[in-house]
């Protein structure tokens, strides 16, 4: 890699790394209280696809540990959100749901969150914003298929 691309890709890295950090810090203060980013995360994916999903899928889909998975769907069976039965095809696995409750839930953390996504689509551009969207869609592809 030369100089050019080595600092091209720095800088880059550099600006999505610090966006997500920021992006994470104003999500977290505009959470309902109690709910945090990977709750939302979970609660968002379940009633996106309105579908089961055993514990590994939804490890899978966040990239992190079943341990991790583990613990967040633990935190919102505690709260009523989710539901989760053994799978009848293979008493060793689990499937979760999302609960009413949940679905409640999720609609208002996107209710709490709105305004700051609004806020900073607003201040951006609605154009700029859908003509980066393929490019970090690309980025995000390409880092889910190539090595870890």
């Amino acid at each position: 890699m030369d100089q050019t691309t080595h600092a091209l890709a720095v800088t880059l890295f550099s600006e999505i790394l610090t966006a997500d950090q920021l992006v994470r810090n104003r999500l977290s203060r505009s959470l309902p209280r109690g709910m945090e980013i990977s709750h939302f995360s979970v609660l968002n994916h379940l009633a996106r696809f309105g579908v089961e999903r055993s514990p590994a899928q939804l490890a899978r889909s966040f990239h992190v540990t079943r341990g991790a998975m583990t613990n967040t769907l633990s935190k919102l069976e505690a709260q009523g959100h989710i539901h989760i039965r053994p799978d009848w095809d293979d008493a060793r696995r689990k499937m979760v749901a999302i609960s009413p409750a949940g679905r409640r839930a999720r609609d208002d953390a996107l209710a709490a969150v709105a305004p700051m996504v609004s806020e900073l689509i607003g201040e951006l551009g609605d154009e700029r914003v859908r003509a980066v969207l393929p490019i970090l869609r690309e980025l995000r592809l390409k880092l889910e298929s190539g090595p870890e």
